[in-house]
């Protein structure tokens, strides 16, 4: 059983091709390992692999990209599997790219991480009004709200959606990521965001981190 395991931790980690990876997943599900045990033995030690490969400056946004879309595939067939069996939730995620920008690549791979390690996420989409990402935690009461954006001119989206999190009274109810090209540390804390995300990892680092404690 561990063999398989490591081999499909190996094959993640080392990027190679996506058919290799399926079919290592699909011989573990044939000898009857239970999905939880691919989930977390093989597919997520993998992708953490990747992750700290990235942070390490030995993998580029290329690789990234291609690690996630990697993972993704072989949920794919675990998703059945899944759905049969109860795996406990790490959190739960609303995420979105805000108002008036409509890039979505940044918040795709952070969304394929944060699956990938556990966290069920509820993805808005692009170009999302503050008043429905009020409404998605009022409704989902998740543990994180995530909030992309690429374009400058749409970073003061982010201060409107906090504002509008305090009007509703329910701001300290979520922590708040910041993500994109366009925002800064430093921006992060004028708006009283919870933390800014340089990257994917990061941002799942910061979310692994917050529901530790």
């Amino acid at each position: 059983m561990d063999e398989i395991l490591d081999k499909i931790a190996y094959a993640l980690a080392n990027l190679e091709n996506s058919s290799n990876l399926r079919k290592f997943v699909s011989e573990a599900l044939r000898t009857k390992i239970p999905v939880l045990e691919i989930l977390e033995k093989g597919l997520r030690k993998g992708l953490n692999e990747v992750g700290r490969k990235y942070e390490a400056g030995e993998y580029f946004l290329c690789e990234l990209l291609f690690g996630a879309s990697m993972m993704e595939d072989a949920m794919k067939i675990l998703a059945p599997r899944l759905k049969a069996e109860k795996l406990e939730k790490k959190g739960q995620i609303v995420l979105g790219t805000v108002r008036g920008d409509i890039h979505d690549i940044g918040k795709n791979i952070f969304k394929m991480f944060a699956e990938g390690t556990g966290f069920e996420v509820y993805d808005l989409g692009v170009d999302v009004d503050p008043e429905n990402f009020v409404r998605m935690v009022m409704e989902k009461e998740p543990d994180v709200l995530g909030l992309s954006a690429l374009l400058t001119t749409t970073t003061p989206e982010m201060k409107i959606v906090i504002e509008e999190l305090e009007k509703a009274g329910i701001r300290g109810r979520v922590r708040v990521l910041l993500g994109g090209n366009a925002v800064t540390a430093e921006f992060g804390k004028e708006i009283a965001a919870d933390a800014v995300a340089l990257d994917a990892v990061q941002g799942v680092s910061f979310c692994r981190e917050w529901l530790s404690k």
